[in-house]
């Protein structure tokens, strides 16, 4: 047979192109995958920031307030005042 006249050739060109598409659809789906994990965060984030901003608020806790609504911390701040950094309002 002669050169370059072989039943089965890589083109680098082509190999590229097959490796970018792999790439791709392996971003796609992880996209799919990581989707409803990063709407459940959100979700978590929102409610213990909604909590502990209105706690905060109900104690005249302004920097609390402040820093909750400032910071996003998937809900580690707002569930550090609520555990222990809250006014008791049972004490009179």
């Amino acid at each position: 047979m002669p050169a370059g006249q072989a039943g089965f050739e890589l083109d680098p060109g082509q190999t590229r192109n097959n490796l970018f598409l792999m790439h791709a659809n392996v971003g796609h789906s992880l996209i799919f995958l990581l989707l409803p994990l990063i709407i459940l965060l959100a979700l978590w984030d929102g409610v213990w920031k909604v909590i502990g901003m209105w706690k905060s608020a109900r104690n005249n806790q302004v920097a609390w307030f402040v820093c909750i609504a400032i910071f996003n911390t998937a809900g580690i701040l707002p569930i550090i005042y609520l555990a222990f950094c809250q006014k008791d309002n049972n004490k009179r």
